[in-house]
């Protein structure tokens, strides 16, 4: 089975003769530093780079691409070479991204001769960093293995050399990038990165969240010209004071027939998921210019009717109604414009939706999608987990799916407090709460559904036992580590059990001895969810409870709360930092997400289970099978 790395973690490695696959989703500079026992490198001989890509036991690319692969050869290493460091750098003038985390979190895995995948890693968290060590291969004892590393450097690649020893680094750092400048070109269509779907600053409860996606290879829509990137504090440029132009339609001409899997991507998994994003940006841009072709032309007749107001000799009479009239044809001309615009444009992202929506995975698909009545668990788990769809008002039937990747970076709130939208102004508190539970529920199902039989051990805290009937399909088929837990005493009991698992795991990334764990301890990733907070929970148990929300991710500990933030305001800003750290869903359509590039603010729809289908309980029936299969 193949190890997914966190940062810090290390995997023993089955063979001589690797390869290192790098997905980036947008142009990167590949290299490699052979390092002593310190990793420090002795000098520019030992650096392999597309200006020298040949070094002793390892081969980088050439040249800047969105995907390589680095053959490695350890027997082949000289004998003081004890580490190999993969480096990433992104290359300046290739239109692309000018720090990592403006843009998609590369993907780094290591493959044995066979081409089977030894060891994933998702190099996230980076910010301003230009450069980034991705994964080490070192040797301990005789023996290989790989880390997971994803350490950064602002200073770029010149930095990132100069840590490692290597003399004359900021030379080397510029050789290196001068010879892949020749070979990067941006792309015709250049994709801006950016961050989707982050919740709106103007909500008190909101936080941001980081789903990074890039498209290189898809040829959007025409759009309004794409805004720079937006900085840490994801604020969208403001608007010029004079708007730009509307977009013109396009000549007429064929367009190629929408192709589910049309993306970039070593397997359907990861091309699909591409591809969704790559029509959730479309989408984004599309609107982006329609909303921009709308305020030109409001903005045009304003001034046109200013003038004719501010000339006395057209102000009344013939002359002034006449180009009042002018101004309105003209206003009416450029809104016709703007929309046959948005309407060729949404045509296209709704066929390619309606290609694209029957032949996601399991883990993509809605409720209704009938690939969960052949639904098998995986030997693998996806790239990604959806958690609803996200539509604009421009046309909400359409709708794209909201991936969010794997592992989870962070834990997962669904709010049971009222909301604004009129959705939930049309329910009760006690109805929301229920929707709440049901749709926290749903969420656990699909978590469970995307691991492999026995690799995520659901826990279950229910202080009061209000949430017995909603966990039934949980409790009852079995897929549950235990009943779930009822009062002060249960919650201490499960809180201080994962509390002393994140500690254990953490002791033993840092000491670089994940073998030397109790025997029998479960290497399974841990979902807690917690309902009926603050029921139950003294001080302490808040206090291991934000414990967990902060550290357990890093470890595979994560947390999926239902709770209303105001019961829990005796504890005032106390528990600010928890919100903060969750990523907030809700139990009925809300447009609380935003997006940061454009400032869309994005309605989000839970995933509901069909009325009346047991598609739920046959899928929590399958896992139970499977993972008895397993322990007989």
């Amino acid at each position: 089975m193949t190890a997914e790395l966190v940062r810090g973690q290390n995997h023993p490695l089955p063979d001589t003769r690797l390869e290192l696959r790098v997905s980036a989703g947008h142009p990167v500079v590949a290299g490699a530093t052979l390092g002593d026992e310190r990793g420090q490198v002795a000098g520019a001989e030992w650096i392999a780079h597309p200006g020298a890509p040949v070094r002793p036991g390892v081969e980088v690319p050439e040249g800047a691409a969105a995907e390589h692969r680095i053959a490695v050869d350890l027997a082949a290493l000289p004998d003081t070479v004890h580490r190999i460091s993969l480096l990433l750098a992104l290359p300046p003038d290739a239109g692309g991204p000018a720090r990592f985390g403006t843009a998609a979190a590369p993907f780094v895995s290591v493959a044995d001769p066979a081409g089977a995948a030894v060891a994933t890693y998702t190099i996230t968290g980076l910010d301003r960093e230009s450069a980034v060590v991705a994964l080490e291969l070192y040797r301990r004892q005789g023996v290989w293995k790989v880390r997971a590393v994803g350490q950064g450097y602002e200073g770029g690649l010149a930095e990132l050399l100069a840590d490692q020893g290597a003399p004359a680094a900021d030379d080397l750092a510029a050789a290196v990038l001068r010879a892949v400048a020749p070979a990067v070109a941006p792309a015709p269509q250049p994709v801006p990165e950016t961050a989707a779907a982050t919740p709106a600053a103007s909500d008190p409860s909101s936080t941001t969240t980081a789903i990074s996606y890039s498209h290189p290879s898809r040829r959007t829509a025409p759009a309004a010209p794409a805004p720079a990137a937006p900085d840490s504090g994801a604020v969208p440029p403001p608007r010029p004071s004079e708007p730009p132009s509307p977009p013109q339609p396009a000549p007429a001409q064929s367009r190629p027939e929408p192709v589910a899997g049309d993306a970039t991507g070593w397997t359907m998994d990861e091309r699909l998921y591409n591809q969704v994003w790559g029509m959730f940006e479309d989408l984004a841009r599309t609107v982006a210019a329609y909303r921009s072709a709308r305020d030109f032309a409001d903005h045009r007749l304003d001034r046109a009717i200013d003038q004719v107001l501010a000339d006395p000799g057209t102000r009344v009479g013939g002359a002034g109604d006449a180009a009042r009239a002018e101004a309105r044809a003209t206003h009416e001309e450029l809104m016709g414009r703007a929309q046959e615009v948005l309407d060729r444009d949404l045509a296209h992202l709704t066929a390619e939706s309606e290609v694209v929506e029957p032949a996601l995975p399991a883990a993509y698909a809605r409720w209704d999608n009938p690939v969960w009545h052949a639904y098998r668990t995986p030997e693998e788990p996806p790239m990604a987990v959806r958690l609803g769809d996200l539509h604009l008002p421009e046309r909400t039937g359409l709708r794209i799916p909201f991936l969010v990747r794997l592992p989870l970076e962070r834990g997962l709130w669904v709010d049971a407090g009222p909301g604004r939208t009129s959705a939930a102004g049309l329910l009760d508190d006690a109805e929301l709460r229920r929707l709440a539970l049901d749709s926290a529920v749903a969420h656990t199902a699909r978590l469970l559904a995307a691991h492999p039989a026995g690799s995520l051990t659901v826990h279950v805290l229910d202080p009061a036992g209000s949430g017995a009937a909603a966990f039934a399909p949980l409790a009852e088929t079995g897929v549950l580590a235990g009943p779930p837990a009822r009062g002060a005493a249960g919650v201490t009991a499960v809180l201080a059990q994962l509390t002393e698992r994140v500690d254990l795991l953490q002791m033993a990334v840092r000491g670089d001895a994940a073998e030397d764990l109790p025997p029998g301890f479960d290497p399974s990733r841990q979902l807690l969810v917690v309902h009926d907070f603050p029921h139950g929970f003294d001080d302490r148990a808040v206090t291991r409870l934000r414990y967990l929300a902060d550290e357990g991710p890093s470890v595979g500990v994560h947390l999926l709360m239902v709770a209303d933030r105001a019961d829990a305001a005796p504890y005032g800003p106390v528990l600010d930092p928890l919100w903060r750290s969750l990523l907030r869903l809700t139990p009925v359509p809300d447009d609380h997400l935003a997006d940061p590039w454009v400032g869309h603010a994005w309605t989000y729809e839970p995933p509901t289970v069909p009325p009346g289908s047991a598609v739920l309980w046959q899928v929590l029936g399958q896992i139970a099978e499977a993972r008895r299969r397993n322990l007989g």
